[in-house]
């Protein structure tokens, strides 16, 4: 992925979440102002199990682009936010009969990408 000198980036691996989860929490933020969005995150008002993992994310995408890119922390927004799918644990359930039948625990990777605007 090719970014722009106005870009940043930071991706988390193996959230133990699925994404679909997790895409309910990120299409609440997706496209809003970086403090905006991390405020709705960290206050409280979304009631999710997996917002401190996607908060951290987009935390970390915020500093490096003001540390790293010296872009204005108040020219940004979140660009593109993603998840997709991360590894998947295959684990066994005991059914009746000596039979067993498979339980997969899916993890997600998220990506957040913030631009500064003109």
């Amino acid at each position: 992925m090719k970014l722009t000198k106005k870009e940043a980036i930071s991706t988390a691996k193996n959230i133990r979440m699925t994404p679909r989860k997790a895409r309910l929490i990120i299409d609440l933020i997706r496209g809003k102002k970086a403090s905006d969005a991390l405020s709705l995150l960290q206050n409280g008002n979304i009631n999710k199990r997996g917002v401190l993992d996607i908060f951290k994310v987009v935390k970390s995408a915020v500093y490096n682009a003001v540390n790293n890119k010296k872009l204005d922390i108040n020219k940004l927004y979140i660009n593109s936010i993603f998840a997709n799918d991360g590894i998947r644990f295959k684990r066994i359930m005991p059914r009746a009969k000596g039979s067993a039948s498979q339980i997969i625990k899916r993890s997600c990777h998220v990506t957040v990408i913030v631009k500064e605007k003109k």
